[in-house]
């Protein structure tokens, strides 16, 4: 099967039942990165994922990893950390600053990466108050972040890097246990990984995940600021 190509001019994406199964996942090509292009995308459970190069390619995996607030899977060693704190963790203050160190991690990496164009892109979703970060700091340091994009009750999560063993552990569950509090039901983590496996994530069919998407997507929240409660994990 061919993939069908975007113009920029419509914004309008295939059914994502016609993905190819190799490579898996692929919708599209084309389109663009303008926050309507993004926002449309993420409501059907489309994202963008590419190579320096390449066109934008457009992708819903079948099947898709999530976690469901609930169920976040916090380990004895973790636990352990968390009571500590170590780390001080941040909502949305050094955006720029986790994308960047994002791609970084990333360089070099067979597979995709975080390019200019989608730093760029992302930002003007952060300016727009619809992508939001996390930073995990210590020492004053920026030591592990990650940051996606909030719609409804489902957080889409995109990247996340650590510089210290476990900081993007930590950032994930200060993060998923402030989306449960707000009422969030969905954290897309996208495609499988050992790492998100470990906190809970799991896997579920295209089919199931775009039903969560149609129930959840347009649902208020009680989320009023992206700040963390002080005594989140009290």
């Amino acid at each position: 099967m061919t993939v069908i190509w975007l113009e920029p001019d419509v914004i309008e994406f295939p059914p994502v039942e016609q993905a190819l199964d190799d490579p898996e996942g692929l919708l599209a090509a084309g389109g663009e990165l303008s926050l309507p292009w993004l926002v449309h995308a993420y409501r059907q459970g489309i994202f963008p994922w590419y190579e320096a190069g390449q066109p934008i390619l457009w992708w819903s995996p079948n099947p898709r990893m999530v976690l469901f607030p609930e169920e976040l899977r916090v380990s004895r060693s973790l636990a352990k950390l968390l009571r500590k704190e170590y780390f001080q963790v941040t909502f949305d203050t050094s955006f720029a600053a986790v994308i960047q160190a994002c791609a970084e991690s990333r360089a070099g990496v067979a597979g995709t990466w975080i390019t200019e164009d989608m730093k760029n892109a992302y930002g003007k979703l952060f300016d727009a108050g619809i992508a939001h970060s996390v930073e995990v700091w210590a020492d004053d340091q920026l030591v592990g972040g990650l940051y996606g994009i909030a719609q409804g009750k489902v957080f889409f999560g995109e990247s996340m890097f650590s510089k210290t063993s476990n900081a993007s552990k930590v950032g994930f569950a200060y993060l998923v246990k402030q989306l449960a509090i707000w009422g969030f039901e969905l954290v897309d983590c996208q495609v499988s990984s050992e790492h998100l496996a470990s906190l809970g994530a799991e896997e579920i069919s295209r089919k199931e995940f775009c039903t969560y998407l149609t129930r959840y997507i347009d649902a208020n929240t009680a989320c009023q600021q992206w700040q963390f409660q002080s005594d989140l994990m009290t």
